[in-house]
């Protein structure tokens, strides 16, 4: 058993929920109604992922943190 960890962008949607993206794995984005069911949501789609690729003999993706940061903006 291998255990692999990847970096999960959650955003929240303006009509509810929230979308689940894995900056390593950009084929990655899905959905829940809850943060929790988006993590799971994400978790699934992760494993079957990984899953598919070591059975066709693909790459696994390293992880990767993208560059997040706050910036502020001043309007005149």
């Amino acid at each position: 058993m291998r255990e692999f960890s990847y970096t999960v962008v959650f955003q929240p949607l303006p009509e509810g929920g929230y979308s689940a993206a894995v900056p390593a794995i950009p084929e990655i984005c899905t959905f829940g109604q809850t943060l929790e069911e988006a993590r799971n949501m994400a978790q699934d789609a992760i494993r079957c992922y990984l899953e598919s690729a070591l059975k066709t003999g693909e790459p696994i993706p390293k992880d990767i943190s993208p560059a997040t940061e706050r910036v502020a903006v001043t309007l005149v």
